[in-house]
């Protein structure tokens, strides 16, 4: 077991450098990029970095040369041999090869393209422009990067016994929220947390801790270099990034209303089983079930991730029986904002109505509130969104109006082509 403190305590970034593989990522974040490379590969695409919790000012808490140093070592890095073995050989979701030869081709030789940052406000501006399959694989280690950093800079004048007791209260915490999930008859848990991680090192001990405690309960992880590393599986299949830019393609109302249905559409020509997986928040919910094709109901299951949790998978309930299919044969996975008390009262709610599963995420894999000096390491709200795509403005409205994303005039647009009414709005925990 690796002495985090102690690591911590003597860490230097080329020894221990935040980001060290480019599988070291989502799964989803693959998969995607193998669907947009064989659909769009030639979509021109920004990603932006953008700081929900503005109270943090990042460019006052991270070093600018820290940080440059940590992007351009990612921009060093490529495929290695064992991980190329890894997604060529290896079964996902009961499918061996996964990836495609001429994808994984590409993957082999592909290295991370330049970013532009710059400071304002004291915030970062971190953009990456480019082709979609390279701009879209700077997401996730971005905000790995920011957040680990983010870390370093409140925890870089500790002592090493400082440091050991802050290590030791977290790993009790985490093991207390392990514990009273053990007691959950058929629950179905993965960790979701690379994105908003405390630290690489932290992510990797919580997959353990996981693995040890919850036993068959603990189904995988969605980063693929953990996956490999600890031998479990690897867990993710798409995210609101695929229909936002199918979105700013469209060339009129009829066509932006079609869109998200488009990307389903590409996806179920690729995939099957527990892959087929709908997310159906990205422009809300029940417009987006009320008008999908009946093909549609016959996938695999629905991953709530906006919105009350509860409130939308009772719609997908409804929905499935609506449609003639079975709920209780049906998948809904809850990803948004979770800790062990909405997992154990989520379970006890829908057990036995559809079949439940978790992606556990920021609360799993970077929990270290109240345990430092003005709740320093208290986790907030950093993503890192596409913003653009061949010069059109992206949207996202959710199903929490507080999670929208994108210019007023094109999101007051999208809500009239998608017919969004009143939407409550919800804290956006993380």
């Amino acid at each position: 077991m690796v002495d985090i403190a102690t690591r911590v305590y003597n860490h230097k970034w080329k020894i221990d450098p935040i980001v060290r593989s480019l599988i070291d990522t989502d799964f989803y974040k693959l998969l995607m990029c193998q669907s947009v490379f064989r659909n769009k590969r030639e979509t021109d695409v920004t990603f932006s970095l953008i700081n929900r919790t503005k109270d943090i000012r990042l460019a006052e808490l991270v070093d600018e040369g820290e940080l440059r140093e940590q992007l351009d070592h990612i921009r060093s890095l490529s495929l290695s041999r064992g991980e190329s073995t890894f997604l060529r050989g290896n079964t996902f979701y009961g499918k061996r090869q996964m990836f495609r030869p001429d994808f994984m081709e590409w993957f082999e030789n592909f290295r991370m393209p330049d970013y532009h940052l710059e400071k304002r406000d004291g915030q970062y501006e971190l953009t990456f422009e480019g082709k979609w399959p390279e701009v879209m694989l700077w997401e996730i280690p971005a905000l790995a990067v920011l957040m680990e950093l983010r870390s370093r800079a409140v925890l870089k004048d500790m002592g090493r016994f400082e440091l050991q007791v802050l290590y030791a209260r977290a790993m009790t915490r985490l093991w207390e929220k392990v514990e009273k999930l053990q007691h959950v008859d058929g629950l179905r848990l993965a960790d979701f947390g690379t994105r908003r991680r405390h630290s690489f090192m932290w992510q990797d001990w919580c997959v353990q801790a996981m693995q040890e405690g919850l036993g068959d309960k603990f189904v995988g992880t969605s980063n693929c270099l953990i996956a490999m590393r600890r031998e479990v599986e690897a867990i993710g299949t798409n995210a609101h990034e695929l229909p936002m830019v199918y979105s700013a393609l469209a060339d009129s109302d009829q066509a932006l209303r079609q869109a998200p249905y488009d990307v389903l559409a590409d996806w179920h020509e690729e995939h099957e089983g527990n892959l087929r997986i709908i997310l159906p928040d990205t422009y809300g919910t029940e417009e987006f079930l009320h008008c999908a094709p009946d093909w549609l109901a016959g996938w695999t299951g629905i991953r709530i991730d906006s919105g009350d949790p509860a409130q939308g998978a009772e719609t997908a309930i409804r929905w499935w029986k609506e449609r003639g299919e079975d709920p209780r044969e049906k998948l809904v996975i809850f990803s948004d904002g979770l800790d062990v008390d909405k997992i154990i009262e989520l379970q006890k709610k829908f057990v036995g109505r559809v079949k439940v599963s978790f992606g556990w995420g920021t609360l799993l894999t970077n929990d270290f509130r109240g345990l430092v000096p003005g709740n320093g390491l208290a986790p907030f709200s950093l993503v890192c969104k596409a913003v653009q795509a061949n010069g059109r403005p992206t949207v996202k409205l959710s199903d929490n109006p507080r999670k929208a994303m994108g210019p007023e005039a094109e999101i007051e647009r999208y809500k009239r082509v998608f017919n969004v009414g009143a939407q409550a709005e919800m804290e956006v925990v993380v």
